[in-house]
C-alpha cells in the first residue's frame, strides 16, 4: 500500500485528505456514512465567541460549476463547541482542526487562548472577516490586517496555527509572507471568491446578503494557481483547497505545492466525497510507487 502520511508543523497526518470548514459542520451527519477516522483531518465549522444565527436566507444559490453561499457563519459559538461536539469528535482517529473568526485581534487570541487549553490539534484562523477597530476592512485583505491578528495569536498559541488566506485580493504571495512573518505555522488557501447572482424576476440579489462566497469546480484554476505561487513564496505547508471533487483534483493541489488538501463543496454534492477522493489517491499511488511526500511541489513548468 502506498504512504499517504505526511506531518506538518509536527503533526502527522495518516492521509492528506481533510473536509473544509463550512462544509462538514461538526462531523455529525457525516458519521452516519462512514467512519470519520479514515480522515486525516477535520475542519471543523467556522467558530465565533459567541453565538451566531448567521444571515438572513436564502444563503445559497447555484451557479455554473459551483455555489454562493452567504451563510454568514452560524455555529454554538466557541465555548459551546469545546463543551459538547469536541468531545464527540475525539472518538474518531483524526486531528481536529478548529476554524476561528473574530472581529479585532483580541478575539482571536482569546479563543486561542481556549482552544489550545482544550486541546485540539490545530487552530485555522479566517482572516476573510472584516476589522471593526478599521471600518470593516477584511483583515486578510492587508499586509497590516493578517499581521495584526496573526501576531495577536501566536502570543498566547501553544498549537500551530494556520492562516487561511482570501484569494480577493492583488497578490496572494504578499499575504502569505504577511502571515509566515508573523508567526504562522502553516497556510491554507483558497477561501471563497466573492460573487453575486441576480433574480431576473424580480431584479434582485439571490442572496438575501446580496453577495456570497463562491465555491466549487469552477474555482480550481485559480486555487491551484494560487497554491502554487505560495509554495514558492514561503517556507510554510500549505493545505490547499477550491473546487476539489475528485482525486485527480487532489493531485493536482499536491503537485502545485499544498502538502494537505480539504475537500469542501463536494461534500454537499455526495456525502461520501472526500472518501472517494481519499480512495482515487490510494489507487493512484498504489500504480504508480509513490508516496503522497514524492508528488508534494513536483510540478515541472514548460520552459
Amino acid at each position: 500500500m502506498a504512504n499517504l502520511s505526511v506531518n506538518i508543523c509536527g503533526v502527522p497526518f495518516k492521509n492528506p485528505v481533510t473536509v473544509a470548514s463550512g462544509t462538514f459542520g461538526f462531523g455529525r451527519e457525516f458519521s452516519d456514512f462512514y467512519d470519520l477516522s479514515r480522515l486525516g483531518g477535520i475542519m471543523v465549522k467556522g467558530l465565533t465567541p459567541a453565538k451566531r444565527d448567521g444571515n438572513k436566507p436564502p444563503r445559497i444559490a447555484e451557479t455554473p460549476l459551483g455555489m454562493l453561499n452567504s451563510v454568514g457563519l452560524q455555529n454554538p459559538g466557541v465555548d459551546a463547541f469545546i463543551k459538547t461536539e469536541l468531545p464527540w469528535l475525539r472518538q474518531f482517529d483524526t486531528n481536529i482542526i478548529a476554524n476561528i473568526t473574530g472581529t479585532t485581534p483580541e478575539e482571536y487570541a482569546e479563543m486561542v487562548e481556549k482552544l489550545c487549553d482544550a486541546r485540539v490539534d490545530m487552530i485555522e484562523i479566517n482572516v476573510s472577516c472584516p476589522n471593526v477597530k478599521e471600518g470593516g476592512a477584511l483583515f486578510g485583505a492587508s499586509v497590516k490586517g493578517i499581521t495584526d491578528v496573526v501576531s495577536a495569536c501566536r502570543k498566547v498559541s501553544t498549537l500551530p496555527l494556520i492562516v487561511k488566506l482570501s484569494p480577493n485580493v492583488t497578490d496572494i504571495a504578499e499575504m502569505a509572507r504577511a502571515a509566515e512573518g508573523a508567526g504562522a505555522d502553516s497556510i491554507s488557501l483558497i477561501n471563497t471568491l466573492l460573487g453575486m447572482r441576480i433574480d431576473l424576476a424580480t431584479r434582485k440579489p439571490i442572496l438575501g446578503n446580496n453577495l456570497g462566497g463562491l465555491s466549487g469546480p469552477a474555482v480550481k484554476p485559480v486555487a491551484v494557481r494560487m497554491v502554487y505561487q505560495v509554495a514558492q513564496a514561503v517556507k510554510l505547508p500549505i493545505i490547499g483547497m477550491g473546487g476539489i471533487m475528485t482525486a485527480e483534483d487532489a493531485e493536482e493541489f499536491l503537485l502545485a505545492g499544498a502538502s494537505v488538501i480539504s475537500v469542501g463543496t463536494a461534500n454537499l454534492v455526495d456525502p461520501f466525497a472526500a472518501l472517494k477522493v481519499l480512495e482515487g489517491l490510494e489507487r493512484k499511488l498504489d500504480s504508480t510507487g509513490e508516496a503522497v511526500c514524492d508528488i508534494i511541489g513536483a510540478v515541472t513548468l514548460n520552459s
